[in-house]
């Protein structure tokens, strides 16, 4: 599987919407879900940086590696 994205789990527990933070970071609700479903190639260091401020987590809360 490779790298998983748990934003929508980050999401849930921070009780914000995918809109709510695509409005707090400057993303586009449409990149975000790209990023949430896991059907991204690549993040930007900044954007994981932005995610990370707003949310009050840390990357590794959002990326998780998980072997085949």
């Amino acid at each position: 599987m490779g790298i998983k994205v748990k934003l929508d789990l980050m999401l849930a527990r921070r009780r914000m919407t995918l809109t709510q933070l695509s409005e707090r970071i400057g993303i586009t609700p449409a990149n975000l879900s790209i990023l949430k479903t896991g059907k991204g190639k690549a993040i930007r260091f900044s954007t994981l940086e932005a995610i990370c401020h707003e949310l009050n987590c840390q990357p590794g809360e959002i990326l998780v590696f998980e072997e085949d």
